[in-house]
């Protein structure tokens, strides 16, 4: 049995109960510790998972003080490279952190960098990777069940930065990891919301062409779309639609018109336990997690490229480079899609 890990939350709302739920089915983490503004919620979470965890209303304050192996991040956006640094700076061996990575380019970069620099690992939440549905169409996409894949058809609710990172995590995940080599991106900035801190536009559309030749086009809110979140992946042997949470639509094989995608079973808290071991696991080898950062800096790439292609008013080649903002941030605060609607 592997020596247990200190463990430490900040953020203790609802993705913060959702990750102690696979806290609490991995022996090797013992929460010792958990943070929020709000101390009633961390001391509610503490009594519901009975932690007999240490509660506090100051994250550097619990950091100095608990001295903790791995800290899990649950907080807004915008919070996330600041906090992020300081588990750096206090030692911490590994963050577990919300998505998305941040609200603009350079963040991402710096985080990434960050990491790097330190060793600590990092990780985001992408925690869909671990629903048994998903695992299931990467086995078989990896055997060839449905011949090579040739294009896919991406769907995402409510925001590109935001849900958008979920989307583009499953197809990068369905598709090798192939990193983007370009996309053409636009946006309806008709209405304007927010979520976490970041302002978000009602609906985008895009094309992403990946460096294995596999071209997909998304969309994200708005109307008459044919699927609220997931991908539709094309073979040459067949094809399949799966949501976000790995559930199937239709799926065919062309050669084997009786064949029918297996039935998979798994419990609600299934992705967040896939979540924290997999990331103790890769604590312990060495290995990349599933959710590395690495990864996440591929589907933020995507999306801010896709902001940066309405900018410019062109298509964008990746890696990017030229920019560090949130080129829909930048448009929304310069007045640009205001004067575009009174044009």
């Amino acid at each position: 049995m592997s020596s247990a890990y200190r463990v430490a939350l900040i953020g203790c709302g609802g993705r913060g109960r959702e990750h102690a739920l696979g806290l609490k089915a991995d022996p090797r983490g013992k929460v010792v510790a958990l943070s929020d503004i709000k101390r009633e919620t961390a001391e509610a979470l503490n009594s519901e998972f009975e932690f007999g965890a240490t509660v506090y209303d100051d994250h550097t304050v619990m950091l100095a003080s608990e001295k903790p192996d791995i800290v899990i991040v649950c907080l807004w956006t915008t919070l996330h490279l600041p906090v992020f640094r300081d588990c750096v700076e206090a030692g911490v061996r590994a963050v577990l952190s919300e998505k998305p990575m941040a609200p603009t380019w350079g963040e991402c970069l710096e985080l990434s960098r960050l990491a790097e620099e330190s060793g600590t690992m990092l990780t985001f939440c992408h925690q869909r990777r671990f629903a048994a549905g998903n695992q299931l169409a990467r086995r078989l996409i990896n055997e060839g069940h449905f011949g090579a894949i040739e294009r896919m058809d991406l769907y995402s609710p409510k925001n590109l930065l935001d849900c958008g990172t979920h989307t583009f995590d499953q197809a990068l995940s369905f598709n090798g990891e192939s990193p983007a080599k370009w996309v053409l991106g636009a946006v309806d900035a008709t209405e304007i919301s927010e979520w976490f801190g970041v302002s978000f536009e009602c609906m985008a559309e895009g094309t992403v062409v990946f460096e294995n030749g596999v071209r997909a086009n998304i969309q994200v809110g708005g109307p008459d779309s044919d699927r609220g979140s997931g991908v539709r992946v094309y073979g040459k042997a067949g094809f399949f639609e799966v949501d976000w949470d790995g559930k199937f639509g239709r799926s065919v094989v062309y050669a084997d018109p009786r064949w029918q995608m297996p039935a998979v079973e798994e419990s609600a808290a299934t992705p967040m336990i896939g979540v924290i071991k997999n990331a103790l696991d890769c604590l312990e080898s060495g290995e990349e997690p599933e959710l590395s950062h690495q990864k996440a800096l591929r589907a933020s790439e995507i999306i801010f490229a896709l902001y940066e292609s309405v900018r410019r008013h062109a298509r964008v080649s990746l890696p990017l480079s030229g920019f560090t903002d949130n080129p829909f941030t930048a448009m929304l605060d310069s007045g640009a899609f205001t004067k575009k609607a009174a044009e």
